[in-house]
């Protein structure tokens, strides 16, 4: 069998879709040997092999050479054999080329289905790795599409969507068909119908992105972010910390007149931003990480992993901030637990013991961290946060 547009098809799609012509090679190759044996009879040993460098297709059935022959589809004589190359001798394998007409309608259309079946394997994993390179990024997208609350965004340089679902977007989020939208690369999933790419505006590697694109200095090493700690559309705060002494972490991310810093807030909708300078000593971490609030004292308990702070009376409100938001991203973000107390609070002799807490789930990394108790906040009304 000849067909020049055949193989010409297939230098086109290996050409256009940068598929690989050898994978259709070996898979058309097995799937038309299948097909001639069900034509032909499954006991009968043949294989058929394509030469695109000929233009052709080869069909050939293998017997067995043999003393004496117990199954004519796969056993030859040896004198049979020796009739066409002298030098056969038993155990040897008789390739026979098969000159079938009746063929060559099942070979075709067996060469449709294997190439369109292939075609979209092999998108689909080309597009999944393509996809997969992706994951954890920061990218610039568009919006394709609304459907109610969700927003589905053209993933650039493929053919797929992304998918932006109401509980990843940032509280005050307004979307258009069009708009160009920066987007955090979070799951891709592989299914039935294609990659599924869920990507989000409210995780906190979407904050840990900007900050990677907006500061040179945290790309480049100089600056590293050690923790992050996220109520997405209310507050985050950010621990950055530099081992060279002429740069500052936290000067850095804010940038000249507050530049580089503006930048990410007005990205995150004017979500507030608290840059902490990571230290070493849990004391001054835990201190730093109530900010904006005052501190006036920390103590800690390593077997219980918890502290207790001393604020001023009047900074009380502001150090657990509303709801508890402030203390508890503190101590997501230092990984301890944190009891806030007013200046006049009375100590009790006894050593510092575990309080009764309230875990309070953040963000969507399954993590948890405390809230403090809000006793002292009854007759509080309001947030003073700055």
């Amino acid at each position: 069998m000849v067909n020049k547009d055949f193989f010409k098809a297939l230098d086109d799609l290996e050409q256009e879709r940068k598929i690989n012509k050898e994978t259709f090679i070996e898979t058309l190759e097995t799937a038309l040997t299948s097909a001639y044996k069900k034509m032909y009879g499954e006991a009968k040993s043949a294989m058929v092999k394509l030469y695109p460098e000929r233009n052709m297709i080869r069909i050939y059935s293998y017997k067995t050479v043999v003393e004496e022959v117990t199954d004519e589809d796969k056993e030859i004589s040896l004198e049979e054999a020796r009739k066409t190359k002298k030098s056969y001798k038993v155990g040897d394998l008789v390739a026979v080329e098969e000159t079938t007409k009746d063929f060559g309608r099942i070979a075709a259309q067996t060469a449709k289905q294997v190439v369109m079946q292939k075609l979209k394997e092999l998108e689909r994993q080309q597009a999944q790795s393509e996809l997969s390179e992706k994951e954890g990024e920061l990218l610039t997208t568009v919006v394709r599409r609304i459907d109610g609350d969700n927003v589905f965004v053209q993933i650039p340089g493929t053919t797929t969507e992304g998918a932006l679902m109401k509980q990843d977007q940032i509280p005050g989020d307004r979307f258009s068909v069009g708009d160009r939208v920066k987007v955090y690369v979070k799951k891709i999933k592989d299914s039935f119908h294609g990659p599924q790419v869920q990507v989000s505006r409210s995780n906190i590697g979407f904050v840990r992105k900007l900050f990677e694109l907006e500061i040179p200095e945290i790309a480049s090493g100089e600056v590293v972010i050690k923790n992050i700690a996220r109520d997405a559309g209310n507050r985050t705060k950010v621990a950055v910390y530099s081992d060279k002494p002429n740069v500052d972490a936290v000067g850095a991310c804010v940038g000249n007149r507050g530049a580089r810093i503006n930048t990410i807030v007005n990205e995150l909708n004017g979500e507030k931003i608290d840059l902490v300078e990571y230290s070493q000593d849990p004391l001054e971490y835990i201190a730093r990480a109530l900010s904006p609030a005052k501190v006036i004292s920390v103590e800690t308990n390593d077997s219980l992993n918890m502290s207790q702070v001393i604020v001023p009376d009047d900074k009380l409100s502001l150090a657990i901030g509303k709801g508890g938001q402030n203390v508890r991203l503190a101590a997501k973000l230092t990984g301890w637990k944190i009891d806030v107390k007013p200046e006049s609070y009375v100590k009790p002799k006894e050593e510092l013991k575990e309080p009764e807490y309230e875990l309070t789930e953040l963000g969507d990394d399954d993590s948890f961290s405390t809230m403090s108790d809000l006793d002292d906040l009854e007759e509080i009304n309001g947030d003073e946060e700055e």
